[in-house]
């Protein structure tokens, strides 16, 4: 491979063309050649504004100033490590899908909308970047298509499943594809009541909740599969307090012992690794069973915990999620805070509205508090 040579007006300015010149013969230029050494020392002196030398090992930087006629006046050098792409991946992101599920011996309709979010990891082989090499490239339209042609010929019901099924499907049809990420996310459409009967075909939209599925298909270790609750908004008047907290010369926030406690949950669990596709479709009823199971604890611990912090009623929240599936390795809460700050009204006519007498509050979209928490079964634990 050829060195690469970039050509600089002396003193120094931005470059000019890599490779190439046109100024008169004894114009000063500063020459820039990169290459690899191969076992002999860096030039002496420059032979032309065109000289070549060949690299196999290690990026050497070399830089001098002389003339296009002149021997070699100044000489630097410096080793300097090679960039490499360490890592990439690619995919098709926010595929919209709705399928209708008709059972006629009933006359009812089910209905599924998810989005979904796959990208590709790929062994060895950067060509696609480095090179501009396309002939390895799986087009993203084409990832797309295939979502809708595997969701008319697979169930796309519990998420976890069919999140597995694409993810399982593109390290098996391409052989330079290490790895497949995909995340499903299952909007929420509830049965219309009608007169007091579930209507057969008509449904609404029952909050911003979502069911999430995130599953990461690795060739040769696997399958990871993690669900979720997202968009979950709860709040309680009252049942939360928060006090004995650090006061020093940065606190101006008052200590509580009845407070409005409000969040958007955001919950995942981690399921044990399964070894192939097979394995996840064993375990169906289980993806329907612990989302029940979580969304059940979130709600019930948030409604009855007599609450001194978010970090410790979530930490709770978790932990008997773990004791109720124990196929679930690990529990991730994030919960932001959505405050309600109490109006201070004494100003007219003295009415009171703080303290016991709070009944109007202003809600607040921002800065908002985010707590966060991990709680993971040790090696050793057994249920």
């Amino acid at each position: 491979m050829l060195a690469r040579l970039h050509l600089f007006p002396f003193p120094y300015s931005p470059p000019l063309i890599p490779g190439s010149v046109s100024l008169p013969t004894e114009t000063p230029v500063i020459a820039l050649i990169e290459y690899k050494v191969s076992g002999c020392p860096p030039p002496k002196k420059a032979q032309s504004a065109t000289s070549v030398y060949t690299y196999s090992i290690q990026l050497l930087s070399f830089s001098f100033v002389f003339s296009l006629s002149s021997p070699l006046r100044k000489v630097r050098y410096r080793i300097i490590n090679m960039p490499e792409l360490s890592a990439a991946r690619y995919g098709k992101d926010n595929i919209r899908l709705y399928k209708v599920h008709r059972d006629e011996a009933r006359g009812t309709h089910t209905v599924t909308e998810m989005t979904s979010h796959g990208s590709f990891a790929f062994t060895h082989n950067a060509s696609r970047y480095t090179d501009a090499d396309n002939s390895v490239i799986v087009a993203t339209d084409s990832m797309k298509n295939t979502v809708y042609l595997l969701a008319k010929q697979n169930p796309v019901t519990p998420p976890e499943l069919f999140a597995s099924i694409l993810a399982s499907h593109f390290p098996a049809k391409y052989p330079h594809v290490h790895a497949a990420h995909v995340k499903v996310i299952a909007h929420r459409w509830t049965r219309m009541t009608i007169d007091g009967k579930p209507h057969p075909h008509s449904f609404l939209r029952d909050g911003a909740e979502t069911r999430n599925a995130e599953v990461v298909c690795r060739r040769g270790t696997g399958i990871i599969v993690r669900s979720g609750i997202q968009g979950l908004l709860v709040l309680k008047s009252t049942g939360s307090a928060f006090h004995s907290f650090i006061r020093d010369e940065y606190t101006s926030l008052d200590e509580t012992w009845d407070r409005i406690l409000s969040t958007e949950v955001d919950a995942n669990w981690e399921w044990r690794p399964f070894r192939t596709l097979n394995d996840v479709k064993s375990n169906i009823p289980l993806f329907d069973k612990a989302w029940e199971s979580a969304r059940n604890i979130t709600l019930e611990t948030f409604a009855n915990d007599n609450s001194v912090s978010v970090q410790a009623t979530m930490y709770k929240m978790a932990n008997e999620i773990l004791a109720a599936v124990s196929e679930v390795s690990r529990v991730d809460y994030s919960l932001p805070n959505k405050h309600y700050f109490e109006i201070d009204m004494e100003w007219h006519k003295g009415l009171k509205n703080t303290g016991k007498d709070a009944e109007v509050y202003a809600p607040q979209s921002s800065p908002n508090g985010l707590i966060k928490c991990t709680v993971s079964r040790t090696k050793t634990s057994k249920l």
